[in-house]
Parts: structure tokens; sequence; C-alpha cells
């Protein structure tokens, strides 16, 4: 028995292979992937795609077909190992964060720790910045008993890449379900600015800019991070604190987003977030579903829009596991439900 997937639904982009490689393996389903990325300008799996996909395989012992530059289908057949140290390098600046987000799905079953040393880019446009792992997703996580750190060693920023990071991810056992109702009371707002081979320069100018879009309304703490690496960038990640729970917002700088611009945007995406009712990122809620559908028991979060990856991965969730979504929509946003175990309930 087979399951056949089309990947053209939906979002119809890189996320339903990365998470449909990873529960193929979870759940032994023999599983094609058809008409991938199919109404994208360039069709087909990328490099980035490729790599997480055989870092999926050379995980768990599982065998894939059509794998390749470009391909439109992908056979997977799940093995039954669970290798416990795999070393990944993209090739190019695509996203180690996109990587291991497939990764360390897959090591869901895993008795003993799961090490992913990867290189590639780990801030790039369109993808979660490896910095969200440690801020954001990986604090919630662990309320959910799933306990992973990351190491970054070297930042990787477009065209050339050349990141290198570390990520240890613990055994998990039961997965607590995670409630975020309400956000509670603001305790903090951190920042972290990062440079590479850039001046100081850009350093000020943007934590200057962020710094005054809050205009000490807000408590705000901004690290520096200096940094050495092959390619050279800059960038900020800023998170809310709350008492109940984590929102972020992160811009990189380049040639036609200014330093300047590039701090008061991160400020000013923060702000409309913590502002609009939301108790969880769009992002962050697309990376923390999976493991929301296989938690003992309800998990319910706030956002202040559905995307199409949202919805791509509910639908991707749903082909796999006994789960089920509720969403309503009010004044403050959609509330979410994900009951694992619906049939049975």
């Amino acid at each position: 028995m087979v399951l056949e997937i089309d990947s053209s639904r939906g979002e119809g982009g890189g996320q339903m292979v990365r998470t449909s490689t990873a529960l193929a393996t979870l759940t032994h389903t023999v599983t094609r992937l058809i008409r991938i990325r199919e109404n994208r300008p360039t069709n087909g799996l990328s490099r980035q795609h490729i790599t997480a996909v055989n870092a999926v395989a050379a995980m768990t012992g599982s065998t894939v077909t059509g794998n390749v530059l470009g391909s439109s289908e992908l056979l997977i057949e799940p093995g039954d190992e669970m290798v416990p140290e795999i070393t990944v390098d993209v090739g190019t600046a695509g996203s180690v964060s996109l990587v291991a987000q497939a990764a360390l799905l897959a090591a869901k079953n895993y008795k003993t720790p799961f090490k992913l040393d990867i290189i590639g880019g780990t801030n790039v446009m369109w993808a979660p910045p490896i910095d969200n792992y440690n801020l954001v997703l990986f604090p919630l996580m662990k309320r959910m008993g799933i306990d992973a750190e990351c190491k970054i060693y070297e930042r990787g920023f477009y065209p050339i890449g050349g990141g290198h990071i570390e990520i240890v991810q613990q055994p998990i056992g039961k997965i607590a379900p995670l409630t975020l109702d309400t956000l509670g009371e603001l305790k903090r707002i951190k920042g972290l600015c990062f440079v590479q081979h850039l001046s100081d320069r850009i350093v000020s100018e943007m934590t200057d800019a962020c710094t005054r879009v809050f205009q000490n309304k807000y408590p705000l703490e901004i690290e520096v991070e200096r940094c050495e690496g092959t390619s050279r960038g800059a960038g900020m990640v800023l998170v809310a604190e709350y008492e109940n729970g984590l929102l972020s917002s992160n811009v990189l700088s380049s040639k036609g987003h200014s330093p300047r611009q590039t701090g008061l945007d991160a400020a000013s995406d923060l702000l409309q977030e913590m502002r609009a009712g939301s108790t969880l990122d769009i992002h962050t809620a697309d990376q923390l579903l999976p493991y929301m559908a296989m938690a003992e028991g309800q998990s319910r979060f706030t956002v202040t829009r559905i995307s199409k990856h949202l919805l791509s991965q509910m639908d991707t969730l749903e082909s796999f596991l006994d789960v089920r979504f509720g969403v309503e929509r009010r004044d403050d946003g959609y509330h979410f439900t994900v009951n694992p175990g619906a049939s049975g309930s």
C-alpha cells in the first residue's frame, strides 16, 4: 500500500516535501509525492529539498527514489534505523533551518540523543533564521517535553552560504500539549544584532533605529554578535517574552535594505505582532504543528492570519496521523485547536 500525496495542493512548496518525508519514516508509510512544486517558478526539487530528504534517509536507513534536482516525483520507502549522528552540507546558501526541521521531526522516535551537523545558509530570505530555534522554537518545544539545543559556529548568508551549526536533540518521550490561550504579561523584549565581515557602523544604525521605535515604552535588551565566516551579512532578531509565550520578528540587511531600515522593520514587525492578538507567530506555528499533532492531548493557539504554509501543513499531517484541526475566526485572530487521536474520541 502506497500513500500518494499531490504536492501541488495548497501552498505547494518544499514544506510538504520535508514534512511528508519525515512522517513517512516515522509512521513507516511507503509514500509517493507527485507534482512537487508544480506551481512554483522553478518546478521540482531544489538543492535544499534534496538535502533534507537525504538527511532523513541517512538517519533512518530509508530508500528514496527520484531525489534529484528538478524532480517532480519522490518515492520514500521507510527504513528502521536510528543513526545517532549525521553531517549534512547543503552545498549552497540553502537554509539549514529547513533541513533541520525535517531531520529533527524524523528523530522523534529515537531512543538516544541525535546530533545533526549542517553547513549552509543560517540567515537567508524566505526561511526562519537559525536564531529562532534557540530563542523561540526550542523554548516552546521544551514546554512540550522536547529538549534540543543549537550551536552556531559560523553564519552563512546568500549567495555564499558556508554557515555551520550543530543541533543535539535528546530522546523524546510523550509529547505534552501546548496551550497558548493568552500570553499574559510582557516580561521583556530582547534582541540579537549580528554582523559578519561588515562595518560596526551597520550595527550602530540597526540598533539605534530599533531602539527609537520602542522609545522606552518597553524594556529592551539588544545583544551584538560579531561573527567570523566565509560570507558577509547582517541582521536582527527580536523576541518579546511573555509570561506564557513568545513572539518574534527578524529582518536581514542587504544592498536594497539599509541597516537603519532593518532596525526599523524588525521593531515595527514585532510591535504589529504584539498588538494583533496572536499567541504564536505564523512561522513558529508551522514548525510546532507536527509535534502538537502527536501530543498527549489538545493544543491551542491563536494566529493573526492563516498562511498557505499552515494549511498545507495541516493537510499533510492529516494524511499521516490521526489528528483533527479546528479553526474559529474571532476579533483577535484565528483560534486553532489541535486534537490528536480525534477518531477515537
